[in-house]
């Protein structure tokens, strides 16, 4: 017997919830269907009683604190949420775009949870993959790892602690005199070269959103290793970002200064890494700044290895997590997870 799932997308109209729709419908369970509206005011368009579970998100993007601080915003958003749970609705806070960690920083809904539960629903290891995967799905690019002029591509944008030791170990070894990097935000402002910056960008008024998602060649096939910069390094939730994904579709070898088993994650997915090539023990270390300084001791290696030998030894590992990235079956299966993780949580409720 096949169950039925409804979905209100975004319960105030404050975020993307066309994105969030598009990526309901990858999802592909057994005996499950799913049905969605983005528009609170077209529920009375569906019989709410054929659905065996009801969902409500609750868009928790960061950049609607500006809502949060209005106390008409809340007041609506309680009418809904008393209206709904009397329809047996059970409610998601949704902002797939960040991290758990991420989403802890804004406090504003924690009043509303004492009253209401909520699955909490953080970007995970899937939500970019999806993202990226349509953005870049249909693209023809032009990688060549044939000569290798720099050593690292190193990007930060938003300065966070552990950016910041990183980067000034890096600085302080001399790792990056023969590297593209950039580290946008305070005290730095150091602008990626702009020869390798993205054209259609303005360098002076980076856009706070979006842009970091695409790719621009030059950058990948000028630099031997990505090291990338990931949003947190904590030692219990492994974010995977386009900080990743953009190395992998270019075909790049990469270390990446990410949460402790960051790289075991990427493994569970099915990706594989480089640690037939070199070390890549920082990985099982928990303390993040031993973990730092332990991938400053393995930059110190690569700054000096034979490029076109680690790429000629990596290609293999490279091409097959490019075909994994484009795998829509793959990704298909990890959407399954997270959706299935919505219906339990609402059996649970």
């Amino acid at each position: 017997m096949i169950k039925k799932n409804f979905f209100l997308t975004d319960l105030m109209k404050t975020g993307d919830h066309q994105s969030i729709e598009r990526f309901l419908s990858l999802a592909d369970l057994p005996g499950e269907k799913i049905q969605y509206t983005g528009e609170y005011y077209t529920l009375h368009n569906f019989n709410l009683k054929q659905y065996d579970r009801l969902f409500a998100m609750i868009d928790h993007q960061n950049a609607n604190d500006r809502l949060w601080k209005n106390k008409e915003y809340w007041n609506d958003l309680k009418t809904r949420l008393e209206l709904l749970k009397k329809q047996g609705f059970i409610f998601i806070l949704s902002h797939p775009w960040e991290s758990t960690d991420n989403m802890k920083e804004k406090r504003y809904y924690d009043p509303l949870l004492k009253e209401t539960r909520c699955h909490t629903w953080s970007g995970g290891t899937n939500w970019f993959w999806f993202l990226m995967q349509e953005k870049h799905g249909n693209k023809k690019y032009s990688f060549n790892h044939n000569n290798k002029i720099y050593d690292f591509l190193y990007l930060n944008k938003q300065s966070r602690p552990h950016r910041r030791k990183l980067f000034d170990g890096m600085q302080k070894n001399n790792l990056l005199d023969n590297s593209l990097y950039s580290f946008l935000d305070s005290p730095y402002n150091i602008k990626l070269h702009s020869q390798y910056e993205l054209p259609w960008v303005d360098a002076d008024n980076y856009p706070p959103y979006g842009s970091d998602q695409d790719i621009y060649e030059p950058q990948f096939n000028d630099t031997a290793i990505n090291l990338v910069s990931e949003t947190n390094d904590n030692d219990y939730d492994v974010f995977i970002t386009e900080k990743i994904l953009k190395p992998i579709i270019a075909k790049q070898v990469f270390v990446v200064h990410g949460n402790y088993g960051y790289l075991k994650k990427l493994k569970q997915l099915g990706f594989l890494t480089f640690e037939s090539v070199f070390d890549e023990g920082y990985d099982n270390e928990r303390d993040s700044n031993k973990r730092t300084n332990k991938i400053i001791d393995l930059c110190k290696v690569l700054k000096n290895i034979d490029k076109q030998k680690l790429y000629r030894e990596t290609e293999s590992i490279r091409h097959h997590n490019q075909e994994l990235f484009f795998n829509k079956k793959e990704l298909s299966n990890y959407i399954n997870e997270t959706v299935l993780g919505f219906l339990e949580f609402a059996d649970r409720s």
